[in-house]
């Protein structure tokens, strides 16, 4: 039984590996959409681009803190946390990180609120943005732009 899987696996090991990197490639296209319109508040982004997008900054994010920990672990001689007054710290990576998503993340926001048909100004309300959020697009055209399906 073990050498039949072993055999299989082997036979369609390069298929998969191109599967893989394509299916990497599609996940990580809606990552990078989100920074190609960086400051673009205008339109409408689908559930799919604006929870890839959540994904990814959550995975880079963990990323981030292990690596200043590990840093931090090693005893390099220098270290990328800022040490607090509360015996916590603040890495470096960690907040330049956060500067740089900051407008990113509220446009995409924005353009998802747009895409169910509410006013961008609903990213603030901290329950209903959420529901927001998991909600269906809108079908069709609204008064922000055309359906991102079609």
């Amino acid at each position: 039984m073990l050498v039949f899987q072993i055999n299989i696996s082997l036979n369609t090991s390069r298929h998969q590996k191109t599967n893989k990197y394509k299916l990497k490639t599609k996940i990580m296209k809606w990552y990078l959409k989100a920074f190609k319109q960086y400051a673009d508040f205008s339109g409408r982004a689908r559930r799919k681009e604006y929870w890839m997008f959540a994904l990814f900054n959550f995975l880079f994010y963990i990323g981030i803190v292990l690596l200043e920990l590990g840093i931090k672990k090693l005893n390099l001689g220098f270290s990328t946390i800022i040490p607090m007054s509360d015996g916590g710290g603040q890495g470096v990576l960690n907040a330049l990180y956060l500067l740089i998503i900051i407008v990113p993340s509220i446009a995409v926001g924005v353009r998802r609120m747009h895409d169910v048909g509410k006013s961008g100004w609903f990213i603030l309300i901290p329950i209903y943005n959420l529901i927001l959020a998991f909600t269906d697009s809108q079908k069709g055209t609204n008064k922000y732009g055309p359906d991102p399906k079609q």
